[in-house]
């Protein structure tokens, strides 16, 4: 089919203009709140409203063969990872994310059933949260490439950033770490079980309510862990002017994780938890997890110790 066939078909799959939630079949499940775009799919911009009057951006790059396979992974869990990566971003800054905007390259061969399934991965990962795909662009490309631009309301809250870090202040985390990683491991050896593992590859679960949860509790930093804990704890550091000494036996290490599970827990992304620091008095609710403690000095440390661990890296892995 040409390009505007194949947007005109996949557009339809993401129509919002009846105010509704679709279901992954892509039929009417439930009437849905009120949106943030007013205009979506269909003219040369959509329009998107930001009641807080800034919008939180960010944007990502998916590419076959380096974040995803096609082996591994349906086109639907594609879509709900490449969604899940990127409302995770805007959740971070405290935000609530109102909308992606997606660019899809496609190789001319791939059968309009996956992109579908795709596109309805993309939409029902962002009907979690109320946001929804208000547009994009599609191009023909030598191999599946998803760049996605994420926005997002802060509701008049000020932005939660990596550099408001202090020494005293307690680190914690909420949702699962080292799941995917464990889960890489395992489809790199033709291996498919555990499912819970496996899963957690294909369709990350990002706690969404962390961020407005963590602006509430007063917190001074926030991240998504998405490159490995210790890496993205040293992102922290850096930006704050601080150390951070992570508590080993305070690490959730999940029993499914097995002998590895400090390592996966400790330098594994793609499970989109998020660290964050508040304030030692803060009385942290149960949804979060108290691993360390912030110091001064710089870096990281475990059990007050350097430790020679890293994360992922989009240039040498």
């Amino acid at each position: 089919m040409s390009e505007f066939e194949f947007i005109t078909r996949i557009t339809k799959r993401l129509s919002r203009t009846a105010n509704e939630r679709r279901d992954a079949r892509g039929e009417v499940a439930e009437k849905a709140p009120p949106d943030f775009v007013d205009i979506g799919p269909g003219d040369d911009a959509a329009v998107v409203r930001a009641p807080g009057g800034r919008v939180v951006a960010t944007s990502d790059l998916l590419i076959e063969g380096r974040h995803f396979r096609r082996d591994w992974s349906g086109p639907y869990d594609v879509g709900r990872k490449a969604a899940a990566q990127n409302l995770a971003d805007v959740v971070a800054m405290g935000a609530r994310p109102t909308a992606l905007l997606i660019g899809f390259g496609v190789p001319l061969e791939t059968e309009p059933e996956w992109a579908e399934r795709l596109y309805d991965g993309l939409r029902d990962e962002c009907d979690l949260v109320g946001a929804a795909v208000a547009g994009g662009d599609v191009v023909r490309a030598p191999m599946v490439i998803l760049a996605v631009t994420a926005l997002g309301d802060l509701a008049g809250r000020a932005p939660l950033l990596r550099s408001g870090a202090r020494p005293g202040d307690v680190v914690a985390v909420r949702g699962r770490l080292g799941f995917a990683a464990a889960a890489v491991g395992l489809l790199s050896r033709g291996r498919d079980a555990p499912a819970v593992l496996l899963d957690a590859h294909r369709r990350p679960r990002p706690p969404y309510a962390a961020g407005e949860e963590a602006a509430r509790l007063g917190a001074t930093a926030l991240i998504d862990v998405s490159d490995g804990l210790v890496q993205d704890l040293g992102h922290i550091a850096a930006a704050s002017g601080v150390s951070i000494d992570i508590d080993a036996a305070a690490l959730p290490i999940a029993a499914e994780l097995g002998a590895e599970g400090r390592t996966f827990v400790l330098t594994g992304g793609d499970d989109h938890a998020f660290a964050g620091t508040f304030p030692r008095e803060t009385a942290l609710p149960q949804t979060w997890r108290a691993i360390g403690h912030v110091v001064a000095g710089e870096g990281v440390t475990i059990d007050g110790r350097p430790h020679g661990l890293t994360g992922w890296d989009h240039f040498r892995q």
